[in-house]
């Protein structure tokens, strides 16, 4: 298959096309311009990088042209719930109305290739108290992250069922590995935990609210889901991408502590503190599971310690 990725220079888009390409598929993507290429550096020749903005209609059409894709994966976006506080207007802008540009773009082709719509387990909220959440659960989000992508899910499906697009929409829970931006915590814990066990800093690690719970999935177990619905999904349903097992995040920095070989100090930082941050619902991949097969595969301590690992090398990378 063709296929196409926005979003292919970020955290999951990157382990997204090393996944398509481990299975034969031809991959393009979509870079903002600007962006760096770093995720993508061992990839160069094996994928073809385009430079463009999906709010510049005309330049996002002569891409899809050019490339014909049979599967579109819409990865980019604005993903930080913090930043989503601090400017809600542009994570709108990037959340909602770039998806609609590209859902526009693939309904002008000839030849409709089959979507796949990342959008977020956000869009629910902590769901009810001790209920497990489906895709049939309320809608609750709960910051403007949430309720842009929550904006983007529901205008996808309205397109997808009044436009004849073969439209899939997909709303995983956090992801974890490497590659991922230290705005997220399990990065930001490992990459200051790393750099501590270097002795490049104080060994003090600042944090925020350590009972917060997520349920962090493997971001090479959502690559590999991504890639079954493209080929298994139903048109028109959306499907949650977890582990459904939260994990509380003062457990998983224990767990980081236990792998370093440094002893640290762990202070509170009101400051990190997200604005609302309430208890998190256990969410279930049953729909996904029955309809693709997919479960998730990676054990989570694999996952923080290929994160931490990560971090351990770009110091020493950095350092040569």
């Amino acid at each position: 298959m063709r296929a196409f990725i926005t979003g292919v220079g970020g955290f999951a888009g990157s382990h997204l096309a090393e996944h398509l390409l481990s299975l034969g598929h031809a991959v393009s993507g979509l870079l903002q311009p600007g962006a760096g290429r770093e995720n993508t550096a061992h990839l160069a020749g094996r994928i073809a990088l385009h430079e463009g903005d999906l709010l510049d209609a005309g330049r996002l059409s002569g891409i899809l042209s050019a490339e014909r894709p049979q599967w579109v994966f819409h990865l980019a976006a604005q993903s930080s719930v913090r930043a989503s506080w601090e400017d809600p207007a542009a994570t709108f802008a990037a959340n909602v109305t770039g998806g609609l540009r590209l859902i526009e773009g693939c309904l002008a082709l000839g030849e409709r290739p089959r979507m796949v719509v990342v959008t977020s387990a956000e869009i629910y909220g902590t769901g009810p108290a001790a209920a497990v959440i489906r895709e049939d659960s309320p809608f609750a989000p709960l910051n403007p992250y949430a309720v842009s992508k929550l904006a983007l899910d529901l205008l996808a499906g309205q397109m997808a069922q009044a436009r004849g697009l073969p439209l899939i929409r997909m709303r995983p829970t956090n992801h974890a590995g490497p590659r991922q931006a230290i705005s997220f915590v399990i990065p930001r814990f490992a990459s200051e935990l790393a750099r501590m066990e270097a002795g490049l800093a104080e060994p003090v690690l600042k944090v925020g609210n350590l009972d917060a719970a997520r349920d962090f999935t493997d971001v090479r177990d959502v690559a590999r889901a991504y890639a079954l619905a493209a080929g298994r999904g139903r048109p028109g349903e959306g499907y949650l991408v977890c582990t459904g097992s939260p994990r509380r995040v003062g457990d998983i920095l224990d767990l980081l502590l236990g792998m370093i070989r440094v002893k640290v100090r762990v202070e509170r930082d009101p400051a990190l503190v997200r604005p609302s941050d309430p208890p998190y619902g256990k969410a279930s991949y049953a729909r996904l599971e029955a309809d693709t097969g997919w479960r998730p595969e990676i054990p989570f301590e694999q996952t923080v310690r290929d994160t931490l690992d990560y971090w351990r090398r770009s110091l020493s990378r950095k350092a040569v």
